[in-house]
């Protein structure tokens, strides 16, 4: 035995203030009775063990901490009588300790070398307790004592906690629980024992501070503490282990990061007590119930470098899932290398990788595979078929996590429909949810269900439009030199064709071919010849040169080369078009990759209706207000937050579009618009357009004007608003734009803008009139 005094929660604890020493009266008033109680040879041992303690001097005074070990025989018996008779010292983690204090004063070595051990071992797995939770601890266990014992209520503490340490130079931690047994304490009031309602305990000691609380009602200075405290460690690092991947479930959230399953994994290695052992998570993912991958998440990654994309393709993935999932089996070997292995073309995978002892469990939610268990070791490192015995506590906690990923996988495929697919955003998804329970609530009842309107009254509109500069313009000219190059690839092909064919039709489709040469060299070509042309090129050319192929074998060979190159996408008749559709697409994907990380942002300052709007560029549409967030009280300062950010992604864009031009085939370039709206609205959702739109007259109109805008002119100029390098405010009244005006000037001093306004105004349009426009430059230094 050892008799060190150590303090058990390494000097975190606070000093209590608390009449309290250290006393052998009530355990041997608790051996008196148990001697009185019992007879025969435990008699006569209690008897034995009264007599060595009355021989002693003072042993029923209070004793010192620093004189204790001088009763250590007695401390003995005290070890004889409370240990199981049959244990070993040397496996028993017993000890004695101060009452109501962590303060360890004579006990076996087991627990000395733990309670050291921990004191200055690793405690980043297990958060060491701060002071405060020590003395939340103590409180607990101080008024515990109280009420048991005075009162006779039996309050809702525990007296234990759990200890985690590092043995040897593995860094893996062992987890142990440490009871404190308070039979040996007595507690006495000095005076008379304050009253105390017994039915408001329990709502008081539910409260977080409610302990805390007692110290008004019982202050400790009128109390005091008398005994010995006796303190056990059970080693529960299987337990302790399981319920850490327990906890790392509860507290899965989708997107989480990696450091999480990286838990996991210690956990396992913890479990096994064994960290040249490595651990994989794979979880199945399916779309449609067909396996596709996943990400990863765990572990080494063994198992998607050998299951991933770089092995298999999609299809082979999903059939190798279903083909597993309806005959799962478990894999093991302690030896890649063994011969008999060699013809287990995934095993070679796994030993190229320098896998040598391999384990491959499948994991059961529900009866239903959701993914393996992963266990290998690398190089010269082996393990047996008794440390997989070791991980069967762990497998149920481990499909819970794998399904808590695919149930995370499952709701972020929803989200990604719901935002790219429908109109139901995070910032409106509570109405709908409110919608469908009504729904539901009046089925379960059978009341007729009637779809009820979901709106969003007095909500800030905010439209902004960014276009590719002449689109148009620019798909005619691509058109028209595909055309060009297609008729006169035609036309060579027809010309070659009659060293080997003559005939009257071949001639007249040289004659058309001549024909729309020339309305092409004019430059412009109207619609309707556009349609026939192509219907002379991809229709009766093409039918006609299949048949000459048939009758004259010889130009088999010039014909197909042409329909070759005619029919083929990425060819030199489609050339133009073809940069022109990457070019639009480049700058597009930019804008609205754009737009999709603002989004998030804008969400962070308040919740606001986000949908964007593909043309030949990208428009948007905003819609912030009470309505939309009724539990966040909205403010005039979220609407300016919102228009500063309209003119500072408009600058913003326009610098990013520019910055493209090196890497697009056709120089294209963008304009950017804004439309102000200084009233507040009303939307509401088309079921049968599965979208938002305005509600009312009024409301209507502002819908109208932005359809109508993008191309007005310049009153008496014949000049386009919206011009590459700018920004156009549309508005009706100044005090509309008023908002806006600090915002600019600010841009402006902040070098996005040029320091020129233009304040400008518009031509009339059909139905509108007075319309004024602010034009703003963007300095692209």
């Amino acid at each position: 035995m050892e008799k060190t005094i150590i303090d058990i929660s390494g000097n975190r604890a606070f000093a209590f203030p608390v009449d309290a020493a250290i006393s052998f009266r009530p355990f041997i008033a608790h051996i008196e009775k148990r001697a009185a109680e019992e007879q025969g040879l435990k008699k006569n041992f209690y008897l034995t063990v009264l007599e060595r303690f009355r021989e002693k001097p003072g042993v029923e005074e209070d004793i010192v901490l620093e004189d204790i070990h001088h009763y250590e025989d007695l401390l003995e018996y005290f070890y004889a009588l409370l240990s199981p008779t049959l244990a070993a010292e040397s496996e028993l983690a017993w000890g004695l300790a101060f009452p109501l204090q962590p303060i360890l004063f004579y006990g076996t070595a087991p627990i000395y070398e733990m309670l050291t051990n921990y004191r200055e071992g690793p405690e980043d797995y297990i958060n060491a307790k701060t002071p405060q939770e020590y003395h939340q601890e103590r409180l607990k266990l101080m008024y515990s004592l109280i009420l048991q014992r005075l009162y006779n209520f039996m309050p809702p503490a525990q007296a234990g906690q759990y200890h985690a340490w590092s043995k040897g130079n593995t860094g893996l931690l062992r987890y142990y629980h440490t009871a404190v047994n308070m039979d040996f304490l007595e507690v006495t009031v000095k005076g008379e024992l304050p009253p105390l309602d017994i039915n408001q305990l329990h709502p008081l000691l539910s409260a977080p501070d409610g302990f805390a609380e007692l110290e008004n009602l019982l202050p400790l200075d009128r109390f005091r503490f008398r005994g010995i405290s006796v303190v056990t460690a059970t080693d529960v690092t299987p337990l302790q282990a399981v319920e850490n991947i327990r906890n790392i479930r509860l507290k899965a959230r989708p997107g989480e990061s990696k450091s999480g399953y990286d838990d996991v994994v210690r956990s396992l290695k913890t479990l096994v007590q064994d960290d040249r052992i490595e651990f994989d998570l794979f979880p199945f993912v399916r779309v449609n119930n067909r396996g596709v991958f996943g990400y990863e998440k765990s572990g080494t990654g063994i198992l998607f470098s050998v299951w991933g994309e770089d092995n298999y393709t999609p299809d082979e993935f999903a059939r190798n899932v279903a083909a597993y999932s309806a005959k799962p089996n478990t894999f093991f070997s302690a030896d890649l290398d063994d011969p008999s292995l060699l013809n287990m073309s995934f095993v070679q995978m796994f030993r190229k990788l320098g896998v040598r002892s391999l384990a491959l469990t499948p994991v059961f939610y529900q009866g239903e595979a959701v993914g393996v268990l992963g266990m290998h070791t690398w190089g010269n490192d082996r393990f047996d078929e008794k440390v997989l015995a070791l991980l069967k506590p762990a497998i149920a906690p481990i499909a819970q996590l794998m399904q808590i990923y695919i149930d995370e996988f499952n709701l972020e495929m929803e989200n990604i429909i719901k935002e790219k697919f429908t109109s139901i955003q995070p910032a409106v998804q509570w109405k709908f949810n409110e919608a469908a329970w009504h729904i539901l609530h009046h089925k379960k009842k059978n009341l007729a269900v009637d779809t009820e309107p979901i709106r969003f009254e007095q909500v800030y509109p905010l439209y902004g439009a960014i276009d590719i500069r002449n689109s148009t313009l620019e798909r005619n000219k691509a058109a028209l030199a595909d055309l060009d190059a297609h008729i006169i690839l035609l036309s060579n092909t027809l010309s070659a064709l009659r060293q080997h064919h003559q005939s009257v039709l071949l001639d007249e489709m040289l004659f058309h071919c001549n024909k729309w040469q020339q309305v092409l060299e004019q430059g412009v070509l109207a619609t309707t010849d556009e349609a026939n042309l192509n219907h002379f090129l991809n229709e009766e050319t093409t039918s006609y040169l299949k048949h000459i192929a048939l009758q004259t074998p010889a130009t088999r060979d010039g014909i197909q080369a042409y329909l070759d190159i005619a029919t083929k996408p990425d060819s030199e008749v489609q050339r133009h078009r073809n940069a022109l559709e990457t070019s639009m697409q480049k700058l597009n994907a930019a804008v609205n990759q754009y737009f999709e990380e603002e989004k998030v942002k804008l969400q962070l300052s308040y919740p606001c209706y986000f949908e964007k709007f593909r043309t030949d560029g990208i428009e948007y549409d905003i819609y912030i207000g009470q309505s939309i967030a009724p539990k966040q009280p909205f403010d005039h300062f979220h609407l300016k937050h919102l228009r500063l950010w309209q003119l500072s992604s408009m600058a913003a864009i326009a610098k990013l579009t520019r910055s493209l031009l090196p890497e697009i085939p056709v120089e294209l370039q963008t304009t950017q618009l804004i439309f102000v709206h200084n009233h507040p609205i009303d939307i509401s959702f088309r079921t049968d357009e599965r979208k938002f739109d305005v509600e009312g007259a009024y409301n209507i109109r502002y819908q109208m004007i932005k359809k109508r805008i993008d191309k007005v002119h310049i009153r008496h100029t014949g000049e386009r608003l919206t011009q590459p390098g700018k920004i156009a405010l549309i508005y009706f009244n100044k005090r509309d734009v008023e908002d806006y005006l600090p915002y600019v000037e600010y841009l402006q001093e902040t070098g996005a803008l040029e320091a020129e306004t233009e304040e400008l105004e518009l031509e009339d349009l059909q139905g509108l009139s007075g319309l004024r426009a602010l034009r703003l430059g963007v300095r692209y230094e």
